[in-house]
């Protein structure tokens, strides 16, 4: 075989190398988002913490399966005591962004629209929706929800496997009104 009949063959199984690796991790980012309807009985489990302890300790973990919500919804909260703006609370976006444990999934991400108020039990406070955009990975988002009393805030984040978080917020909010997530609160911030 000649020098340049070997140069071609070579160069030929390195570009088809390299569309084969571009068409394989581009493939996620190629899904288009199904639409997603709200589920009507939502099933929350525990499951364990899955991050490293930090300042604020460890907080509660659930998990919500495809099957029961319609994407896999992950709901971790934690109380973080004497953070939150004792004369105002969560009252802004600002103040929701302060708060927000973005560093659990490893830097803030992109901004969906803004936030709106919400309340838990006796508590108020906000909730604002973001997108994860990770590389090589299908669409994403996070649910960024806190509500205090007085200078106490329960952080939650939600990590949703669908690029539109809005729907499935209701049933968050829903379940961090639950009887058990009420009754840790109440635990954790000693009342």
């Amino acid at each position: 075989m000649s020098r340049n009949a070997f140069i071609a063959t070579v160069l030929g199984l390195a570009l088809g190398a390299l569309a084969g690796l571009s068409a394989f991790f581009a493939w996620p980012m190629l899904v288009t988002s199904q639409a997603l309807t709200p589920p009507s009985h939502p099933k929350f489990t525990e499951v364990r913490w899955p991050f490293p302890t930090d300042e604020w300790g460890e907080g509660k973990a659930f998990r919500c399966e495809k099957a029961d919500c319609g994407a896999e919804v992950n709901v971790y909260i934690r109380a973080k005591i004497g953070f939150c703006n004792c004369l105002t609370g969560v009252s802004d976006d600002a103040e929701l962004d302060r708060l927000s444990d973005f560093n659990l999934m490893g830097g803030k991400p992109a901004v969906l629209g803004t936030g709106h108020e919400i309340k838990i039990a006796w508590m108020k406070g906000r909730s604002r929706a973001y997108a994860v955009a990770e590389p090589y990975h299908a669409p994403g988002s996070v649910l960024a929800i806190a509500f205090n009393d007085r200078c106490d805030a329960i952080v939650a984040t939600a990590t949703v496997a669908h690029d539109r978080p809005t729907t499935l917020e209701p049933s968050v909010i829903a379940f961090l009104n639950s009887e058990a997530v009420v009754h840790w609160a109440e635990v954790t911030l000693g009342l």
